[in-house]
């Protein structure tokens, strides 16, 4: 058996994640772990419209039609990354600043995997983490009718080399990471997230509770860019700035120009 065997990728453990993570006035109210499901999102968006509270955190080992934003597929093998989605409802937030819960999550993934890997990941807008110009980790959300959001993260954590979906794909242990625990790693992300959470849900969505940590660790700010947008044309400029609902501001030789998530099939850095 090879290093990456099964015994090097031991299953996640339900009741110790329940215990460590479920607490009273805490957000997480209940841990499942799945051996193996089309998408966790599509798990939790189904609990959303069923009316579940928030705090419901479903992972699994396996996905075999997880998605990415876009629509684009996200397929790791069995138990090489963590893969998990959430419910929340920030209902005391008003509604143009629910988008910065998708800026919010990818922070508390950095966040957290720079504490306990000790790797300096970074936060590439709007949705990704990762490693100088390598992928590490996806976010998806979607806003359920509800109303609700259902946040989908995927982190590779002991993906190997020939395992790589793309060549700018990595890990935690592709990066000599301190810890490839994947429910070290796991609870670290969801205490980050429960926390910095709490404070905006408290803040009523102000981007000022957001926006410092993220500016830190922005590796899309200040740097120059082309943009892919929906229709296949280009723009390029300097990612100046986000707007007060979270659009990207691009600095175009035309002037600045806001950009939501939506308006962007690709953005990387300017050649």
């Amino acid at each position: 058996m090879g290093s990456y065997s099964n015994l090097d990728r031991p299953p996640l453990d339900e009741r110790f994640l329940r215990a460590r993570l479920v607490k009273p006035g805490g957000l997480w109210t209940r841990i499942d772990v799945l051996a193996e499901t089309e998408s966790t999102n599509a798990v939790v968006t189904a609990a959303a419209r069923s009316g579940t509270p928030e705090g419901l955190l479903v992972a699994a080992e396996y996905q075999s039609s997880g998605r990415g934003r876009l629509g684009r597929t996200w397929t790791t093998p069995p138990r090489s990354a963590l893969l998990m989605s959430a419910l929340l409802r920030p209902t005391a937030v008003p509604a143009g600043r629910w988008p910065w819960l998708g800026l919010l999550v990818p922070l508390a993934v950095a966040s957290a995997v720079r504490r306990v890997a000790e790797i300096p990941a970074q936060v590439k807008w709007p949705n990704d983490v990762l490693v100088e110009d390598r992928k590490l980790a996806g976010i998806l959300l979607e806003r359920v009718d509800g109303p609700a959001a259902v946040v989908g993260i995927g982190l590779n954590v002991t993906l190997r080399a020939d395992e790589r979906p793309l060549p700018t794909a990595t890990s935690l242990a592709l990066e000599n990471a301190a810890t490839t625990d994947r429910a070290t790693v796991m609870a670290a992300i969801l205490r980050d997230l429960a926390t910095r959470y709490q404070e905006w849900v408290d803040a009523e969505g102000n981007p000022s509770v957001i926006l410092p940590d993220y500016e830190e660790l922005s590796a899309t700010l200040g740097r120059s860019v082309r943009v892919e947008l929906p229709d296949g044309t280009f723009l390029e400029g300097v990612a100046s700035a986000l707007a007060d609902d979270g659009r990207l501001v691009i600095d175009t030789a035309d002037g600045p120009r806001p950009l939501a998530a939506g308006d962007v099939t690709h953005l990387r850095p300017a050649n």
